[in-house]
Formats: C-alpha cells, structure tokens, sequence
C-alpha cells in the first residue's frame, strides 16, 4: 500500500483509537502516544494536537497527577460526549471494515478463473449476451 494512502487510513482511524483507549483506562499524552505507536505505527508528534482538538470538542477533559520522578502529569479521561462519539464511530468503523472486507473477498475469485485458463466472460456483458439471445429467440 502506497505510503500516502496508509498513513491516511491511520490518520482517518486515530481519533477512534484514542476514544477507545481512553475507555478503558485514563491516559497521559506520551503513554497514548506509545501505544499507538506500538499497534497502529502513528507517531508521538501527531497524538499532542489530536488531544487539544479531542479536549477543545469535549470529548476528553484532564486532570493532573503528581509524579514521584518529575511534574505532574497531565491525565486525559472521556467524558460523556466522548463515550457516546465511541458508540458512535465504533459503529461507523465496523460497517465500514464488513462493506470494505466483502469487497476484497469478493476480488479473487475472477483473477483465479483467469489464472486457472478458464474463459471468463464479464458479468455484464453475460447479462448482455442471455438479454440479446432472449431477444432473438422470440
């Protein structure tokens, strides 16, 4: 896949994975950030805007913690209106990946009956061809 086209898709997802990260426990930034990196590859510089937009739209809210080893950190949690955009996107993300998932199962079979040698005429122009025989043949 084209370097442009992945990074799209894990741009276009990463919101949704924060939420859902978030969902199950609170977080700071950078422990997000490498989590993301870890499953998805993202990098540390795109979680910090993310999370001000996340915050701005009230999805996130934080709230800090003292470190024994340095400042507090500052944690994020979901609120609310974050809870239900999850419900939501997870929804969204699930009927995408079946109608995307039938899509590319459905793309071998006309490429192995090609390979196999097997003549293999388009489907519309068999829907043609069964049309015009009907025709002639009343």
């Amino acid at each position: 896949m084209p370097d442009s086209i992945d990074i799209q898709l894990k741009k276009g997802v990463l919101g949704l994975c924060v939420l859902a990260l978030l969902a199950r426990d609170d977080s700071y930034a950078y422990e997000i950030a490498s989590r993301l990196s870890d499953a998805i590859g993202m990098g540390e510089g795109t979680i910090y805007p993310l999370m001000r937009r996340m915050q701005s739209d009230g999805l996130v809210e934080t709230y800090l913690v003292e470190s024994p080893s340095g400042p507090s950190r500052k944690y994020y949690r979901l609120t609310a209106a974050g809870r239900t955009a999850l419900e939501g996107q997870t929804a969204e993300w699930r009927a995408f990946t079946q109608a995307v998932e039938t899509l590319v199962a459905n793309t071998t079979s006309h490429a192995d009956a090609i390979a196999a040698g097997a003549p293999v005429e388009p489907a519309a122009l068999t829907d043609q061809s069964a049309d015009a025989q009907r025709g002639a043949e009343q």
